[in-house]
């Protein structure tokens, strides 16, 4: 019983601190194809570069997501594994952690960026791809942006470079403003069509983190199916032979 509230937990944390605002605003349909194992790379490489220097995966190794995702151990260290352990070595068996101080984490952001192994899962994916697209320029924030989806969140906007700066246009709908579309006030290097991809293949990636054992599964899956289909025909033509004489 305590193993099960636990597990519960810890599917459920992630999302509470993530956000509770934002709950009324439409969320924007993605495809996730797990099957899809460049994009899943292309994913990683973006969560690598632009995610784990604040936020955590630590439930994830590297060397387990490169087997997954196909990519060699040698390229893995090269290009994706840059925070080293304890001790100070670059171990591929690491846990996907940020090396980000507590004390550091709170003077920069007034709180400690949650670990993402499981936001994914306990928010949905369309509720992720939906919030890396809504960063939004607003003076009035301490980090100078703010986020449609997650009002008033601490993390600034870490892919302005692809993206750009967009600024939020809102409408008045009886008596209240009312979101109603962004314009970009600078042009990032991905046009929408780019960066709305690489959002695709980040939210494939961070699907995947929350439940790696689907990769398994589906593969499973199809040996399950053939091997079914071939024990059908089988016992078909089994039982034909076995019953021609009594007919």
């Amino acid at each position: 019983m305590k193993k099960a509230i636990l597990i519960l937990l810890c599917v459920a944390l992630p999302g509470i601190s993530l956000a509770a605002g934002g709950e009324n605003v439409k969320l924007d349909a993605v495809k996730v194809d797990l099957n899809d194992q460049h994009s899943l790379q292309r994913g990683a490489r973006l969560f690598v570069n632009y995610c784990l220097s604040c936020h955590s995966a630590a439930y994830m190794r590297y060397n387990r997501m490169g087997e997954d995702l196909g990519i060699p151990e040698k390229l893995l260290v090269k290009n994706m594994l840059f925070i080293p352990d304890a001790k100070g070595e670059l171990k591929p068996g690491s846990l996907m952690k940020s090396n980000m101080p507590v004390d550091v984490a709170k003077a920069t952001f007034n709180t400690v960026p949650p670990d993402l192994t499981l936001v994914a899962r306990a928010r949905g994916p369309e509720w992720f791809y939906t919030y890396m697209r809504s960063f939004y320029r607003d003076e009035k924030a301490v980090s100078g942006w703010n986020n449609t989806v997650f009002p008033h969140v601490a993390m600034p906007h870490v892919l302005q470079d692809l993206q750009g700066a967009q600024r939020a246009v809102y409408r008045t709908e009886k008596n209240e403003s009312v979101f109603d579309h962004f314009e970009i006030e600078k042009a990032g290097s991905m046009n929408a069509q780019e960066y709305d991809a690489a959002m695709r293949d980040l939210t494939g990636f961070m699907v995947y983190l929350g439940e790696p054992a689907k990769l398994v599964r589906y593969r499973l899956g199809i040996v399950v199916l053939v091997f079914l289909a071939i024990f059908f025909a089988v016992a078909y033509l089994l039982k034909k032979e076995y019953w021609k004489d009594v007919h």
